[in-house]
């Protein structure tokens, strides 16, 4: 009997340990709710950098702040995603300036512009450090953001980006824009350019995924990237497009899990035993 209370004892303590370790993970939301998505999450604006910026969280764990592309809002991206990341991490979603449940200003878009919004979210929340993923314009934030504030965050996984914004503005060239924020937008991408010297300077572990067909931003971008940051991932999917995600939403979601649930840092204890010793030329057995 002594021995089943003691168990019982055990169990009870693990459980409150684990509920208070979640519970001391979970972001505190901030601002005044403005509405609730289908799902029922809260819906909330925080004043942050001269806006008010629109967002909302949906499940718990460590923290992962999502970015958005050129012209799209929190609703855009795709529910299996949002699904498979919420089991384990709390998102952070928001809408880009001008866009969705976020106000605007007359003040000029740029992506330092942007990237502010994104750490002035963060500081009303109170989130000292988050992963980050950004898709496509956003992901051109998240290079902002690892360059500008790399200390503000872990891993980073970087979806369709580009070291030349021009290129990709190029694709709406003669379309009609009836969205005088998403021309807003499409003109901040014209004056973006990588500072190659100072990328490989970051120390943020970087995941760069992006589709062979894609011909918005085309894989090169990514490549290129990849290999200037050291120890950065390149995944490509083969014959996925700019909307990845969206194709493969379950593939998309497993290798970011994957990302971010590795360990990547190593320490070199012994090398293997098939390895020869430094300068003596023979294999060991």
């Amino acid at each position: 009997m002594m021995r089943f209370a003691w168990r019982l004892a055990t169990v009870a303590v693990a459980l409150v340990l684990g509920i208070s370790g979640a519970l001391a993970q979970q972001i505190r939301p901030a601002g005044k709710i403005i509405g609730h998505d289908s799902e029922g999450h809260s819906i909330r604006q925080v004043h942050a950098n001269d806006i008010d910026i629109g967002y909302k969280l949906v499940g718990s764990g460590a923290p992962l702040v999502m970015i958005m592309g050129l012209g799209g809002t929190v609703e855009h991206w795709p529910p299996q995603v949002i699904a498979a990341l919420s089991k384990q991490y709390q998102l952070i979603l928001l809408d880009n300036r001008g866009m969705g449940h976020t106000t605007s200003n007359d003040a000029t878009f740029t992506y330092k512009l942007f990237a502010d919004d994104v750490i002035g979210l963060l500081d009303a929340l109170g989130v000292k450090k988050t992963h980050v993923l950004g898709y496509s314009m956003g992901s051109t934030v998240t290079q902002e953001l690892l360059l500008t504030y790399p200390q503000r965050f872990d891993k980073a996984i970087i979806h369709a980006t580009s070291t030349d914004g021009s290129n990709v503005a190029a694709v709406f060239k003669g379309r009609t824009i009836d969205n005088p924020t998403v021309a807003r937008q499409i003109e901040a991408t014209t004056h973006w350019k990588t500072p190659m010297d100072r990328i490989a300077a970051v120390s943020n572990q970087v995941m760069f995924v992006v589709g062979t067909a894609d011909t918005v931003v085309y894989p090169e971008s990514s490549k290129v990237l990849a290999a200037a940051i050291p120890g950065a991932w390149l995944v490509q999917f083969k014959n996925a497009t700019h909307g990845l995600m969206y194709e493969t939403p379950t593939g998309f979601s497993r290798i970011v899990l994957t990302f971010l649930g590795t360990d990547e840092t190593v320490k070199a204890v012994a090398p293997p035993p098939m390895l020869p010793k430094a300068g003596d030329g023979k294999v060991q057995q």
